[in-house]
C-alpha cells in the first residue's frame, strides 16, 4: 500500500501545533537534497533561505525575483513531508497591496508559513516607518485571513541586521506587528541571554523564533529555558556547505593541491541516504 503524505493543512495545522509549547528547531535548506536529508534527520519543520537559495543561484542575497522565490517554494513544499516556512524578505513590494499580492501568491505554493521584513533595502532609509510597517503586517494578515487563515504569519524587525541596534526599537516594532496580526515574532541579529529574554517577555504569549547564525555558547537547553519557542539558523547551513566548497576548490586553484577533500562526504553515503528516500 502506498503511504499516504500528509496534505497542506494536515502540515500547516503540525506547524502551528509546534508553536504552542516547547522549542524546536526549524533548520534552513537551500534545495531539494537539503531539506530531504534535514527532513531525515527527524527535524519536524523546515524554512526556506532567501540568501543560501539565492547563492544556489548565483546570486546575491535579495536578488532574487518574486517568480523565482514562488517557484522555489512550490518546489520546497512538494519535496517534503514536512511544513514549510517562507522567508519571503520583504514581500517583493514596496506598498502594502503589493505585500498583499504576494502572500496570496505564496500561500497558493502550499507554504505553512512565512515571514515578511521590515527592511526597505535602501541604505539611506533601511526600515520602513513603523505605521508603514504595520500597514504591511497587516495586509499580510487579511491576504492570510482570506486565504483560509491557517498559514502562519511571522512578523520580522531588522533594526540588528540593518545597522539600527536598538532593543527598545526593535521591541516596539515587534509588538506592533503582534498587534496587526502576526502570529510568531522575529528578530534577527539579537544574541545575549539579556536581549533574548526581553523580547521573548515583550512579546509573549505569542512565541519567538530566534536566529543562531553563528557558533553560539548558548545550547538548545538554554535557549528553550529563555522561553524561545522555535530557533532557525537562516543562511548559516548553506554558508557552511559553501566554506566547504571554496576552500577545496581554492586550494586546487591557487595551489595545485586536493587537501579540502578531506571530510566530505562520501558518495556512498549520499547515493545510500537518497536512494532510501525515493522508496518512502
Amino acid at each position: 500500500m502506498a503511504e499516504i503524505r500528509p496534505g497542506i493543512s494536515d502540515k500547516r495545522r503540525a506547524f502551528r501545533q509546534l508553536h504552542e509549547q516547547g522549542c524546536f528547531v526549524i533548520p534552513n535548506p537551500w534545495d531539494v537534497g537539503s531539506a530531504r536529508f534535514l527532513q531525515g534527520l527527524g527535524f519536524k519543520a523546515l524554512a526556506t533561505t532567501s540568501s543560501g537559495f539565492a547563492w544556489s543561484q548565483g546570486r546575491p542575497d535579495n536578488g532574487i525575483s518574486r517568480d523565482m522565490a514562488l517557484a522555489h517554494l512550490q518546489e520546497m513544499v512538494a519535496a517534503t513531508d514536512l511544513p514549510v516556512n517562507a522567508d519571503f524578505e520583504s514581500g517583493f513590494a514596496l506598498d502594502a497591496p503589493g505585500v498583499a499580492e504576494s502572500v496570496r501568491l505564496a500561500v497558493e505554493t502550499g507554504v505553512a508559513g512565512l515571514s515578511i521584513e521590515d527592511s526597505t533595502g535602501d541604505a539611506a532609509r533601511p526600515l520602513f516607518d513603523l505605521p508603514v510597517a504595520v500597514e504591511r503586517i497587516g495586509a499580510a494578515r487579511k491576504a492570510i485571513d482570506k486565504a483560509g487563515g491557517d498559514t502562519l504569519l511571522v512578523g520580522r524587525a531588522e533594526c540588528f541586521f540593518v545597522g539600527r541596534p536598538d532593543l527598545a526599537e526593535t521591541i516596539a516594532r515587534l509588538k506592533a506587528y503582534a498587534e496587526a496580526g502576526a502570529d510568531c515574532l522575529y528578530a534577527p541579529g539579537i544574541r545575549t541571554r539579556e536581549q533574548i529574554l526581553a523580547v521573548v517577555t515583550a512579546v509573549a504569549p505569542k512565541p519567538f523564533n530566534l536566529l543562531v547564525g553563528s557558533t553560539s555558547d548558548l545550547t538548545m537547553q538554554e535557549i528553550s529555558a529563555l522561553g524561545v519557542r522555535r530557533v532557525s539558523v537562516g543562511g548559516a547551513l548553506a554558508r557552511a556547505a559553501w566554506g566547504g566548497f571554496m576552500r577545496a576548490a581554492r586550494l586546487i586553484a591557487e595551489q595545485g593541491k586536493f587537501d579540502g577533500f578531506a571530510g566530505a562526504a562520501s558518495g556512498q553515503e549520499l547515493n545510500s541516504f537518497f536512494a532510501g528516500d525515493l522508496k518512502n
